[in-house]
Order: C-alpha cells, then structure tokens, then sequence
C-alpha cells in the first residue's frame, strides 16, 4: 500500500459552553440568520464550502469536511489528507493549534486548497452560526465558509472509498491508482450493491437494516491490475463479506465487519475546486 495512516494521535480538546446541534437561525443558504454568540459547533458534521485566504476564495474539493466531536476531538478531510488538531472552543471563539496531517501526494488544485485552509486554521478564529452555515474567521480577516451537513441516503449514494480499515489501523486508499480503478459502492433499494473494488467492478446482493448489512458473495469481473490496486481490491471485498456494522454519519459511510475488516467511504459530490474572486 503506497500510504499507510495509523491512527492519528487525537489531542484532548477543551470544549466550553458549546453543544450539539444546529444553530436557532432562521437563515438558511445565503444568510440572513440570527448570528449567535456561544456557537453550538461540537458533535456536528461540517462540510467545507470554500476557504479565502489573502483575498482569494477558493471552493473546496468534493469530501472536504471537519468535526469536533462531543469527547473533543477534531478530525476532518482536508480534501485528499486527513487532519487531527489540538482545538479549544470557548463561547464564540475557536483556537486551532498543532494540525497534523496524512501526507499523502494529492492533485496540485487540492494540494493549494488544503495548504491554505490550514494556513487559515491556525490560531484564535471568531465563529459565526447563520442557520446551517458556519464561518471561521481570522484576525487579519481569512476565513472559512462551512455547511452543517445532512446525513447521506444510505441507499442510492456512491460512496468512494477512501480508508481501509484493519481493527485499530486505518489505511489510506492510495491516491495514485489508475482512472476508472478508484474503489466505489453503490447499494439500491432492490437489495444489491455494485461498484468497482479496485480493479474489477462487482455486484453483490446486500440485506441493509438498522445498523447492519448482509452482503452475498460478489460476482464481477477478473482482469488483472498492478499489485497496489490488487491489495486494495482484496481489502474492499473483505470488509464486503457476510454481515458488517455501518453508520451514517454526515456524508462518511463506515462498514465493519466482525473480523475488523472495514472501511470508509465519503458521498461523492458533484463539485470540484475552482478558485473565485473574492465573494465571487
């Protein structure tokens, strides 16, 4: 596997006056909301809007997104990498310190993206809550735009897969596999679910309830593709066998098997970075 993340050392977060759940604004998208002070901001799935940094706005990548969760850790997707940090949440105010991320080589627009948000989320920012949207902002006036993010539909979404799971070790899906080979799973209301496991494409039925799925044996293709995708593919389908625990969370699906082969997926969106005038 070319990128191998371990557990991330999570750093114990302060989290004051704060709890989980939307803000009481009635402004949706666009604004126009009741501001609040003492921003509720933990236990909530952010996805990233965009960030701006020395007056240029550029919108995120697809997956984007970061959480402080109610135990006060604060993890996210920087949009290729992941990222823990050291945060202390204190009425309106949000100091970030000591980000540590993947290193895994991204394309150059994500790499730009991701070197500016956490050139932005470094040090004391100023949060603001307009209905679902929250924004974080600088001293010197660089901020980042964020959207409290719907749970995904099980059931109709593709989800990409982009972390291998292996009991406590988690592995990334390394970046650089070939076109058409990026592991993805689609499960449908008539009890299957298809996709490509890294290599081949497949389908398989999948019993989905409350907390647990029930996958059959998967039919696909057999072509054979060089060793890394190999490995991926032969992860994907062990965490794709018998029955696995999942949970929806935001737009990240995690399965679970009993034997701790899993994985986690992210809904695919349908926009990509772009860079804007600022307020474009």
């Amino acid at each position: 596997m070319a990128v191998s993340v371990s557990v991330l050392a999570l750093l114990t977060l302060a989290a004051c006056g704060t709890e989980s759940g939307s803000g009481d604004g009635d402004g949706g998208e666009g604004g126009g909301g009741t501001v609040r002070s003492d921003v509720p901001v933990t236990g909530v799935p952010w996805s990233v809007d965009s960030v701006t940094a020395g007056g240029t706005t550029t919108e995120a990548p697809p997956g984007a997104r970061l959480e402080i969760d109610a135990k006060g850790r604060a993890t996210g997707d920087l949009g290729c990498n992941r990222v823990s940090a050291d945060a202390r949440v204190d009425g309106d105010r949000i100091t970030v310190k000591r980000a540590v991320t993947t290193e895994m080589a991204c394309d150059q627009n994500v790499q730009k993206f991701e070197q500016a948000l956490l050139r932005v989320l470094n040090g004391e920012l100023t949060a603001e809550l307009s209905g679902r949207k929250l924004t974080l902002t600088a001293p010197d006036g660089d901020r980042v735009a964020l959207s409290e993010e719907p749970p995904a539909a099980l059931l109709g979404t593709r989800w990409e897969v982009g972390t291998l799971l292996d009991g406590k070790k988690a592995t990334a899906v390394p970046a650089d596999l070939p076109a058409g080979s990026v592991p993805y799973l689609t499960l449908s209301k008539d009890g299957t679910v298809q996709g490509n496991s890294g290599c081949n494409t497949f389908r398989a039925t999948a019993e989905a309830g409350d907390k647990t799925i029930t996958f059959g044996p998967a039919a696909g293709t057999r072509k054979l593709c060089a060793e890394p995708a190999m490995e991926v593919e032969r992860a994907v389908l062990a965490a794709l066998d018998g029955r696995a625990a999942y949970t929806v969370e935001g737009g990240t699906l995690t399965l679970t098997a009993a034997d701790g082969q899993g994985l986690a997926a992210t809904a695919a969106a349908p926009r990509g970075p772009r860079t804007l005038p600022d307020g474009g």
